[in-house]
């Protein structure tokens, strides 16, 4: 076992830049926030030396407008997995700004998406706001078992609390 990771960053899972699109696209006309979280390559079956981003990190109390997204910092977590970060810019403009700048300064590559959200509508710089590039990685990402429920379990649980009227969990399945 290596008590420090390569830092080589050989790319974005598909499966988690396709996330990064919806939610781009899901928080329009706001912007959206986000920091990437990378996983050694050799976790996920490549034979390869790096790392690879595997998840999006929403930090609880992000506030967003049309024009800026801000971060408690506070909130976010002293991360050994953190690479960088994520965000959109509505007005599709795929530059960052000096705001976007003053941010950077944590991680190797930050994602600015533009609207209209789309496979072509991302670009990634690094820390001193230059383009760089990202290699899109078709791979299987290991399912992961943070919640170990289900939700007719939560459903029954908020019934015996009496939370949930039979209504909702009707609604719900």
């Amino acid at each position: 076992m290596r008590l420090f990771r390569s830092s080589e960053l050989l790319g974005i899972a598909r499966e988690t830049m396709e996330f990064t699109l919806e939610a781009c696209e899901e928080t329009h006309p706001n912007e959206y926030m986000g920091f990437l979280r990378a996983e050694d390559a050799s976790k996920l079956g490549l034979d390869r030396t790096g790392q690879v981003i595997t998840d999006v990190l929403v930090i609880p109390g992000t506030e967003s407008s049309p024009v800026s997204a801000s971060v408690r910092s506070h909130m976010k977590p002293n991360d050994m997995r953190s690479v960088g970060s994520v965000h959109s810019h509505p007005n599709g403009v795929l530059q960052p700004s000096d705001a976007d700048l003053a941010t950077f300064g944590q991680g190797q590559v930050h994602i600015i998406v533009g609207a209209p959200y789309g496979w072509g509508d991302w670009k990634v710089f690094d820390n001193d706001g230059r383009q760089t590039t990202l290699e899109v990685l078709d791979i299987e990402l290991p399912e992961e078992h943070f919640f170990d429920f289900t939700q007719a379990e939560i459903d029954a649980e908020l019934a015996a609390e009496g939370r949930l009227d039979e209504a909702d969990r009707d609604d719900r399945h």
